[in-house]
């Protein structure tokens, strides 16, 4: 059986900046409301003409540079997003022409804010299997484009963005193991319900969140899939060097760190300078903390979300 070992990482962020203070002239809110709730200062916003698969190219391509292997390496993208370009085809058949790859399989994963952990686990099963040999795993996001401008719930959480790693077989372990968990029954509490018939749009297009059920359940759930890819190899969270979570919310990110016992400055956080990015928020964390040498080879990072489904999982990842 191959292994597989991310080698590359790469991210990218809109020009478009978003304050808390820009959102006060327009919403009713405030720059310490929005900070004392989520740790969220700033986010990005793609430009009119921006789609998802645009923000995963030059992610993607710094995820290649980075590895130093070229396009013709690649033999499988997974993109995981919840903000495609279009109905079909995919966002991942899209950016596959962008990047001018025309062997291998590529597509799209809907997990929402699980969804690069459930691309990670997917990609690294095909390594696995013999069937890929080297992977680009995307999240990319345009979540500005779903969100009601006017409802301060839920508009002040997001932002749009993108990252990837490029996932290549190897003779070790590179990813330890991946988890994934998905309860339906907990479909209403953060959605978008809206959809397409007879060319109009049918229900509300826009994100739809109870925060404290979802703020109760995430933490819940999150403990639980942690402790689980830590038992799985006998480790406890002070065998962790690093964890990378999903950039939702502080307090969130915070609560699971102190469940596990993990300190402060063992936490990368970026969720202050771009908020919840969904499925784009722990590979645009995890490139941050690669390029500023926090993850170094050899150490031991642990990854976990939490998103609409309700879906969550964790991946443990030897670097």
């Amino acid at each position: 059986m191959a292994y597989s070992r991310i080698i590359g990482t790469g991210s990218y962020l809109p020009d478009k900046v978003l304050s808390n203070r820009d959102l006060e002239t327009f919403v009713d809110t405030s720059d310490e409301w929005i900070f004392e709730r989520t740790g969220i200062r700033s986010r990005h916003i793609a430009a009119d003409d921006q789609v998802s698969s645009d923000l995963a190219l030059p992610a993607c391509q710094r995820a290649l540079d980075a590895a130093g292997i070229g396009t013709d390496a690649v033999d499988l993208i997974v993109v995981a997003t919840s903000t495609p370009d279009m109905i079909f085809p995919s966002t991942a058949s899209l950016l596959q022409a962008k990047l001018g790859i025309t062997q291998g399989a590529a597509f799209d994963i809907q997990a929402v804010c699980s969804g690069f952990v459930y691309a990670l686990a997917t990609a690294d099963k095909f390594i696995a299997s013999g069937q890929s040999k080297c992977a680009l795993v995307v999240g990319a996001e345009t979540f500005s484009r779903i969100l009601d401008w006017s409802d301060r719930r839920t508009c002040v959480l997001f932002g749009d963005g993108a990252g990837a790693v490029v996932l290549k077989a190897g003779d070790e372990p590179g990813v330890m193991s991946t988890h994934l968990h998905s309860d339906g029954r907990y479909s209403s509490i953060l959605r978008t319900p809206g959809t397409i018939a007879q060319g109009k749009v049918v229900g509300n297009p826009f994100v739809e969140m109870e925060g404290q059920s979802v703020f109760k359940m995430a933490v819940r759930v999150l403990a639980q899939v942690t402790r689980e890819a830590l038992a799985q190899h006998g480790l406890r969270g002070e065998n962790i060097d690093w964890m990378v979570p999903h950039q939702a919310n502080v307090r969130i990110i915070d609560t699971t760190a102190e469940k596990l016992g993990l300190r402060s400055d063992q936490v990368v956080r970026t969720v202050q300078h771009h908020g919840n990015t969904s499925a784009a928020s722990i590979p645009l964390a995890l490139d941050a903390a690669v390029r500023d040498g926090r993850i170094q080879p050899g150490h031991l990072v642990l990854m976990e979300a939490v998103g609409g489904g309700l879906t969550w999982g964790a991946a443990l990842v030897r670097w």
